[in-house]
């Protein structure tokens, strides 16, 4: 059959790091209106080690962050209190000008009958934020995610971080962090368990 292997030979699939030519130019285009030279020695490899960066940057797309609590456990000892994650580091990159966002996030739920494992939480959270993103977003699609599939009695989400397009460039003000939360089920409409699970994070 035409193009198969010949005399046991393997066709060898593309690198998985391998650029498309489009690709590697638009970056050689950004250089050049930057003011650079992309020809010179220092920027020869830079179109395709940034377009190998960005794939990783926003491997976020590559996944449903939801996937990973589809598997979870009953046999939890009878325990039905808080289940918080803590201060879990995070990147992401801002869609408006594509700038770092660098920050941590605190995600709690109240299992009303299972439990999913602790990793998943944070696989959820890496997976939105590998993806272009605003802040107020993510926040909101880590909560809804848990809500949705873990059917809990409540879930507390909060995002702290630092945007780059604001300390970096704009208003340029180093330092300044943003925080973002969401509360839902009983976090939302209970105070005394919003105030217990604000108070778990150190808020």
């Amino acid at each position: 059959m035409s193009g198969d292997p010949v005399d046991g030979d393997l066709v060898e699939p593309p690198p998985a790091d391998a650029v498309p030519a489009d690709v590697a130019e638009a970056v050689r285009t950004i250089i050049r209106w930057a003011g650079d030279d992309p020809d010179r020695e220092g920027l020869l490899d830079t179109p395709r080690r940034v377009a190998r960066a960005w794939r990783e940057y926003a491997r976020g797309y590559l996944e449903n962050p939801a996937d990973h609590l589809s598997r979870t456990f009953e046999e939890v000892g009878g325990y039905d209190e808080i289940v918080l994650l803590k201060g879990i580091p995070f990147q992401s990159h801002c869609e408006h000008h594509m700038a770092p966002i660098i920050g941590t996030a605190s995600i709690a739920y109240l299992p009303r009958d299972r439990v999913v494992g602790i990793s998943k939480l944070a696989r959820v959270l890496h997976g939105f934020a590998r993806r272009l993103q605003v802040q107020e977003r993510l926040t909101a699609q880590v909560a809804d995610a848990i809500w949705e599939h873990l059917e809990p009695k409540g879930v507390a989400v909060v995002v702290e971080a630092s945007h780059a397009c604001m300390t970096a460039r704009g208003v340029q003000t180093p330092g300044v962090m943003m925080t973002t939360s969401r509360m839902m089920g009983t976090f939302r409409e209970d105070e005394r368990s919003r105030r217990e699970v604000l108070a778990l994070m150190g808020y």
